[in-house]
C-alpha cells in the first residue's frame, strides 16, 4: 500500500461509499465475495462468542454493515438487546430491519463513528468488529480504540474480530499479497483484482495480527486467542477476565 495515512479516505467518503452498497452488503456470498473465507470467519466469531459467554444479554456489533454478523449470533442464542453502530444509516436500517425479525430483544441503531460515540462502560457480553478496525491510522488511534473496546466490554464478556491484516516481514507481506491477487484474479479477473487493490490501497491502513493479538493484551484482556487465518484476513478475538 502507497497511500499514505494522511491521504486516506475520509470518514465522510468511506461512508458514501458504504451507502450505495446496502443490498450488496445484505448478502454474505456476494457482499464479501473479496474477503477470503468470510462465512467461515463468521461462523467462529459467532460460536466463540457464545462457547464462551455464559450469559449473552447485550451486543455491541461495530460497523455492522447490514447486520451479518449479529444475525449469525441469533443462530446461537436469542434474544439479547443489541446496539449497532454503523457510518451508513442505509445500512443501519437494513440491519435493524434483519435483526428485528428474528430477535425480540431491543435494538438501538447508533449512526457515527465508534471512536467519538459515548458508550457505557462494562456492558456489553459480546462485541463485533468485522472488517472495520482497518480503517483506524496511527499507532495511538489503534490503542485508543482497543482501550475502549477492553472498557466498554462486559466481566466474562469477550471482543471477535475479522479483518484485513499485514504482516510484519515486509517480504512476507508481499508474499501473502500476492497470493491475494491470485485469489482475487479466480474471483473475477486482473480488472477486479485492480479495483479491490485500489480501494484497499485508498481507504485502509491494516496492521499485523501480531500487532493486534499484543495490543488486545496491553490493554487488559487476560485470554486472547487466534482462531483462524487465510493469507492477509485474520479471526481472533479476547475474553476479559470476571
Amino acid at each position: 500500500m502507497n497511500t499514505s495515512l494522511s491521504q486516506k479516505s475520509s470518514i465522510e467518503e468511506i461512508r458514501v461509499r458504504f451507502d450505495s452498497d446496502v443490498e450488496r452488503f445484505s448478502n454474505l456470498e456476494s457482499g464479501q465475495s473479496a474477503t477470503m473465507d468470510a462465512p467461515l470467519s463468521m461462523e467462529l466469531i459467532s460460536k466463540a462468542a457464545f462457547n464462551t459467554t455464559a450469559n449473552i444479554q447485550r451486543v455491541l456489533d461495530i460497523g455492522c454493515g447490514a447486520g451479518n454478523n449479529t444475525l449469525k449470533l441469533l443462530d446461537y442464542i436469542s434474544p439479547f438487546d443489541c446496539d449497532l453502530i454503523d457510518l451508513s444509516l442505509p445500512m443501519l436500517e437494513k440491519a435493524r430491519e434483519r435483526v428485528g425479525a428474528v430477535n425480540s430483544g431491543a435494538i438501538n441503531i447508533i449512526q457515527g463513528d465508534f471512536r467519538m460515540i459515548n458508550l457505557p462502560n462494562q456492558t456489553y457480553d459480546v462485541i463485533f468488529a468485522a472488517a472495520v478496525l482497518h480503517h483506524l491510522r496511527d499507532d495511538q488511534d489503534w490503542e485508543s480504540v482497543f482501550r475502549k473496546l477492553y472498557h466498554l466490554t462486559a466481566p466474562g464478556g469477550g471482543v471477535w474480530i475479522t479483518d484485513l491484516v499485514t504482516h510484519e516481514s515486509e517480504a512476507v507481506d508481499q508474499l501473502i499479497w500476492k497470493r491475494y491477487g491470485a485469489y482475487l484474479c479466480s474471483m473475477g479477473g486482473d480488472d477486479y483484482r485492480t479495483k479491490v487493490f485500489a480501494y484497499i490501497d485508498k481507504e485502509d491502513s491494516p496492521r499485523p495480527v501480531t500487532y493486534q493479538l499484543e495490543l488486545l493484551r496491553k490493554v487488559g484482556f487476560e485470554h486472547v486467542d487466534l482462531l483462524h487465518k487465510n493469507a492477509c484476513f485474520a479471526t481472533f478475538g479476547a475474553i476479559k477476565s470476571c
